[in-house]
């Protein structure tokens, strides 16, 4: 991830975000071969894009049965432990393999004795104790930026609700967030009128041309403990 950037320097942000999307393209390809331990202790959460999605609270809402085509070309039916969560965003509970991500399974949850919300919370517990705390850092136009030690999981401090309620104890108005893609989570005071015209206009460029993978065209608002959409996603394409 750069250091701080200038207001007008988005292409040189998009560039810092794409040498961390690479580096977890490349470890996934690396290992693709492996088998997660799926173990409790081993449980993660990820974002991902649900495109055209605008949800409007945070309870966990299961995706159901999906199809998938196998390399061999046969259609078959799976469960994942997917669930819908806020704005354009679901969230999917996974095993972490080191190098790969295996999808976890009601079945798995079940053996674990978690619930949806359970599991969420003893992810995220992982996530802080295996890959450590979040850190934050000016990024430009008074906003700032998340930093991981495992830059393609910066999206999944979204998650980390005791990480937020950190930062807005100095901003009682509340936090604007964003989370174009996956490699990358910004945000301002909402306070400051500025900033958040500023993220306004970098969420929408990021998401647009930002490189690796999309996530989020909304943006969010953090306050007094709960999420809610501050921006709503853009409309899903046709």
């Amino acid at each position: 991830m750069a250091s701080a950037i200038h207001p007008r320097g988005l292409a040189r942000a998009a560039a810092a975000w794409a040498l961390a999307c690479a580096a977890g393209a490349a470890a996934a390809a690396a290992g693709d071969l492996e088998t997660a331990d799926t173990g409790a202790d081993n449980l993660l959460a990820v974002l991902r894009e649900s495109a055209g999605d605008n949800k409007q609270d945070e309870a966990l809402r299961p995706y159901g049965p999906l199809l998938a085509t196998t390399p061999q070309g046969q259609r078959v039916e799976f469960e994942p432990s997917w669930y819908r969560y806020l704005g354009d965003m679901h969230i999917r509970l996974v095993f972490d393999g080191g190098r790969t991500l295996e999808s976890a399974s009601p079945d798995d949850l079940t053996r674990l004795q978690l619930t949806p919300e359970q599991a969420l919370r003893l992810a995220v517990t992982n996530l802080r104790r295996v890959y450590g705390t979040p850190g934050v850092q000016p990024w430009s136009g008074g906003l700032m930026q998340v930093t991981a030690a495992a830059p393609e999981l910066t999206s999944s401090y979204f998650l980390d609700r005791e990480f937020w309620q950190g930062l807005q104890s100095g901003h009682p108005d509340g936090l604007v967030v964003a989370v174009p893609r996956r490699g990358g989570l910004v945000y301002a005071p909402a306070s400051d009128a500025q900033a958040v015209d500023s993220l306004r206009f970098g969420v929408a460029a990021l998401f647009a041309g930002g490189p690796g993978a999309r996530l989020s065209s909304a943006l969010y608002l953090f306050k007094d403990g709960r999420w809610s959409v501050f921006q709503a996603p853009q409309p899903a394409a046709d």
